[in-house]
Formats: C-alpha cells, sequence, structure tokens
C-alpha cells in the first residue's frame, strides 16, 4: 500500500478547513432587553448638582445653630438641625433666587452669608453664616 504524499495531505487538510465557518459561536442565556429601544431613544438623564458651599448659621433667638449645604445652581439646600447629624432636609427653589422651601413648613430665604429659616415647627430664626 502506497502513502499518500504530503503536499496531497495538505490540501485535504486546507480544503476541509476552508469549508468551516470561521465565525465564534456567540452563546448569550439572557434574553433581550425588552426597554432596549426606550432607552436608546430617552432624554440623557442631569446628574444631580455638586455641593456649592457649606455653612454654618448663627441664628437668633436663642442663639441656635443651623447648617445648610448649598447646591450649585441655586434650586436646592439641605438643612441640618445638628452638626454632626446625616438627617437633612431638602429644600428646593422654583427658580435660582427665590426661597426654599419643603415639607412640614420648612423654608429658607436668603444666601450663605444671611438668611432666615423657618422650621417645622414654625420657628423663623434669623441667621448670619
Amino acid at each position: 500500500m502506497k502513502k499518500p504524499s504530503p503536499l496531497v495531505l495538505s490540501v485535504v487538510a486546507t480544503l476541509a478547513l476552508a469549508a468551516c465557518n470561521n465565525k465564534p459561536e456567540v452563546v448569550d442565556a439572557r434574553s433581550p432587553d425588552p426597554m432596549a429601544s426606550q432607552l436608546a431613544n430617552a432624554a440623557p438623564v442631569e446628574p444631580p448638582p455638586s455641593i456649592e458651599s457649606t455653612v454654618s448659621f448663627r441664628c437668633q433667638p436663642g442663639n441656635t445653630l443651623l447648617f445648610v449645604d448649598f447646591f450649585k445652581g441655586g434650586k436646592m439646600a439641605a438643612l441640618r438641625e445638628e452638626k454632626g447629624s446625616m438627617k437633612s432636609v431638602l429644600l428646593k427653589a422654583p427658580e435660582a433666587g427665590q426661597a426654599y422651601v419643603a415639607e412640614g413648613g420648612y423654608k429658607l430665604e436668603g444666601t450663605a452669608k444671611a438668611a432666615k429659616i423657618t422650621l417645622a415647627n414654625g420657628t423663623v430664626h434669623t441667621c448670619k453664616a
């Protein structure tokens, strides 16, 4: 019996490989996202504003301290009644320069230098930084 030549073997191997599909098979167990088209067409989301200044106010009556974080854009402020407290009230203004308000009767009128702050219990504080 005669052995096939290496040239014939290489030609046969090349033809066999040429018949293969060279694209990799993609296996994905996840189903297609039903909201993909809606998300692709959605309007871009605006990130929340960053803190512009953090102020400690000395207020009257009672020589009390109140702490306010003013956010960039002039439409948001966070009020804390205790310095180390993680609990804050988020006050919002309809337009920059207008009074900040929040549920429960909270109101802040003014700037980071001087403000008039109304707390939930109805007390009005006149404050300076």
